[in-house]
């Protein structure tokens, strides 16, 4: 069975970037988890916790997990290919 590329990062690429959003947004609500995605600023060029934050984390969230599936999937498909059983 082989994956789809562009599917495997669409899907990805929406749950990290939705995820980062929204921890972002809690993060403003109640402090939970502050100190920790402070640490993602120096990752995400334009990522900071702050409302317009959790916008960019969104985006760059999207980009980061869209090229991670992207690449899983390749690679998943090539070794799939070389290394089954028929």
């Amino acid at each position: 069975m082989k994956l789809k590329a562009l599917s495997v990062g669409l899907a990805l690429g929406t749950l990290c970037g939705v995820t980062l959003a929204a921890l972002t947004i809690i993060a403003l609500l109640t402090g939970y988890l502050e100190t920790q995605l402070g640490f993602l600023v120096g990752i995400y060029p334009f990522y900071e916790v702050s409302w317009l934050g959790a916008l960019a984390g969104l985006v760059d969230g999207f980009v980061d997990g869209f090229f991670g599936g992207w690449l899983f999937a390749l690679l998943y498909n090539a070794f799939a290919g070389c290394c089954s059983k028929k």
